[in-house]
């Protein structure tokens, strides 16, 4: 077994999570840094992280890092890096990429620079002049950021948020990770009732199941990893046995509500290939009309949030609406993601946490109304 270094890219605000998450898993030196987290370990550690992990984006190996200015010290730096220990002599390994506040800021310059220092090492190393690059796919990664460059080996494949039970979605998908960190942070853990009213696809309530469960996000995906050479096949099967070990067999009570038929079907479709249709429920309903499904529970959800003026309009006055029908809900935490800024306003109260985080490209907050007993 070797050690390595990994790197997990994570959604802004996420990081912290999957740093947690990480050292529940006992990883070995987890360092949070913006937007990643390091860890160390071996061939399990890695399939762990790939199966186990809720909110990272992908698991990549550290291959090299080191300072470039210039062309010549960034071919240098992959020159002298051991990709011969990872990469087998048939081994694809196209190049992808980005650079941020450096003096390297051309995304295809470096990719072709680090291509041909990579040919070069691998060549040399395998005493050849031309590799035929007809084998399993190495995909590697570089990030150049105030000239610091980290190259890196994607063990993922498809990122960890694919995973897997939603081949199709509505026009509003939420990042499965992020859906996860939200959860998370409610610490929800099976034991209230959790309510989705603005399910859509049924991602929310699908991972509220997932948590419950505690089902490893991964069990049902392939992972690029799984073909590389140098991974035993026994660490997989013993990884996600494991996982399969720890999950519990529960009665939950959670439910996603929405207002269109159609968005209730795929997300209980969606719920079932992911093996979770026995402790979740969907149901058509308007979110500030129909009755609270419980004395008390946990409220988490993604309410549209209007992009353009006529659609803002209509979302802040669905947010007021929102407001009033929970307004005596006082013993629901209820927490909401939205890029609407005057949010608290409309809904009629302030949010006792904020946190930041970004849906696809759009910056939202996460408000987080946890003591609703209090006098408003």
């Amino acid at each position: 077994m070797r050690n390595m270094n990994f790197i997990v890219p994570t959604l802004f605000g996420l990081e912290g999570i999957a740093g947690d998450e990480l050292r529940r898993m006992n990883l070995e030196n987890v360092r949070v840094e913006d937007r990643r987290v390091f860890f160390t370990g071996d061939e399990t550690a890695l399939a762990k992280a790939n199966v186990c992990l809720r909110t990272g984006e992908r698991v990549m190996v550290v291959l090299a890092q080191f300072t470039a200015k210039s062309f010549e010290e960034l071919f240098q730096g992959v020159c002298h890096a051991n990709l011969e220990d990872y990469i087998p002599k048939d081994g694809q390994f196209p190049v992808k990429g980005h650079c941020l506040n450096s003096q390297l800021m051309s995304v295809s310059d470096c990719q072709a620079i680090i291509k041909k220092a990579a040919s070069r090492r691998l060549g040399e190393k395998y005493g050849v002049s031309w590799l035929p690059e007809t084998g399993t796919l190495f995909q590697l990664h570089f990030t150049i950021l105030n000239d610091q460059v980290t190259l890196s080996l994607d063990t993922s494949g498809a990122g960890l948020h694919k995973r897997g039970y939603r081949a199709v979605s509505n026009d509003a998908p939420l990042h499965e990770t992020l859906a996860a960190g939200m959860i998370q942070l409610t610490r929800y853990r099976g034991r209230d009732f959790f309510w989705d009213p603005f399910c859509g696809s049924g991602t929310i309530p699908i991972e509220a199941a997932l948590i419950a469960k505690n089902r490893a996000p991964g069990l049902n995906r392939h992972f690029a990893a799984e073909n590389f050479p140098w991974m035993p096949k026994e660490v997989w099967t013993q990884v996600k046995d494991e996982a399969r070990s720890k999950e519990f067999n529960g009665e939950y009570r959670i439910m996603g509500s929405d207002n269109d038929p159609s968005c209730v079907s795929l997300a209980f479709a969606n719920a079932r290939k992911a093996g979770v249709s026995d402790c979740v429920t969907f149901r058509d309903g308007d979110a500030t009309k129909m009755s609270l499904p419980a004395p008390s529970g946990i409220i988490v959800c993604n309410p549209p949030y209007g992009q353009r003026m006529m659609e803002q309009q209509s979302a802040q006055r669905l947010y007021a609406a929102l407001g009033r029908h929970l307004k005596f809900a006082n013993e629901w935490k209820k927490y909401v993601i939205t890029s609407e800024p005057e949010f608290e306003h409309y809904f009629g109260r302030r949010a006792d946490k904020k946190r930041k985080f970004y849906n696809g490209k759009i910056k939202c907050d996460y408000y987080m109304f946890t003591d609703d007993r209090r006098k408003r």
